[in-house]
């Protein structure tokens, strides 16, 4: 699933196009890719001029306006959406967004899992989340991370208490900040919460750097690759040395997802 990097790739490689723009038409080809009824939906985004293109966590957030009055379109490309500018449609393209003057965009989603939803207000979904890793200042992570007794991997993946950190991003930021992924948030050091909050910035801002993430699917708007996945330290190297130590790097399953660190680096 694109994390905050990539989605925040997204965002900069289709804003210049967009933003300014005018919709004239939305086409669901696949109904279920919109959230509501598909064809009210295209009827409220005609005619919405696009103000800002956005990012909210891991969901694209196009603000707009019609005749003054403001309103959102959230995307989310969940695990194989893609938007590609003026691209051509295949078969697993899901929606198309046609602006005034020939530019458009496809929503290519191998899975079906992406979806759009337009709203009048500020997303009620988007509202509930965690703060901004990029945003969140060291003291205000640290007196988070000491109020919450979850293991570290399962607490970083939980966008309640940050918005947008994933599965890549979690292993990599903890690999940085020597913390084992199944310890207790509660019983890290003010000082060790120091150093993952910086790793986890670190970490988020080289990827967005890179491109991103491109291990399966994933690309840009212009349709280009992320590079990030070739400065991984620990993800996706199950049985291989690590970088640092020369020790095994190691694969669990912490809330249900692949977890990969170094034993010796990262220790409990």
């Amino acid at each position: 699933m694109p994390e905050l990097p990539e989605v925040e790739t997204v965002k900069r490689s289709l804003a210049p196009h967009l933003q300014g723009r005018t919709i004239e038409s939305v086409v669901f080809h696949w109904p279920r890719t919109c959230v509501g009824n598909p064809d009210e939906t295209s009827a409220r985004l005609a005619g919405q001029r696009i103000d800002e293109v956005g990012r909210y966590g891991k969901y694209l957030l196009f603000r707009l306006s019609k005749h003054g009055r403001g309103s959102f379109l959230w995307i989310h490309l969940r695990m194989t959406g893609n938007l590609l500018l003026n691209a051509q449609p295949g078969p697993y393209t899901r929606a198309e967004m046609f602006l005034f003057g020939g530019t458009h965009v496809v929503f290519h989603d191998i899975r079906k899992f992406g979806k759009w939803q337009w709203s009048q207000d500020f997303p009620e979904r988007l509202a509930r989340l965690g703060p901004e890793p990029l945003e969140i200042d060291s003291r205000d992570f640290t007196k988070r991370l000491s109020e919450r007794s979850t293991r570290l991997k399962a607490l970083l993946l939980n966008q309640d208490f940050l918005r947008g950190l994933g599965n890549i991003y979690a292993d990599e930021a903890l690999f940085r900040a020597r913390l084992h992924p199944e310890r207790s948030a509660a019983s890290v050091s003010p000082r060790k919460a120091r150093a993952l909050h910086q790793a986890i910035r670190d970490v988020l801002e080289e990827s967005i750097s890179a491109g991103g993430t491109s291990i399966n699917n994933y690309v840009d708007g212009q349709g280009s690759p992320g590079y990030f996945q070739l400065r991984t330290q620990v993800y996706g190297k199950t049985g291989q040395p690590c970088a640092s130590c020369r020790a095994t790097l190691r694969r669990i399953i912490v809330a249900q997802r692949s977890t990969h660190y170094c034993p010796r680096c990262q220790r409990r």
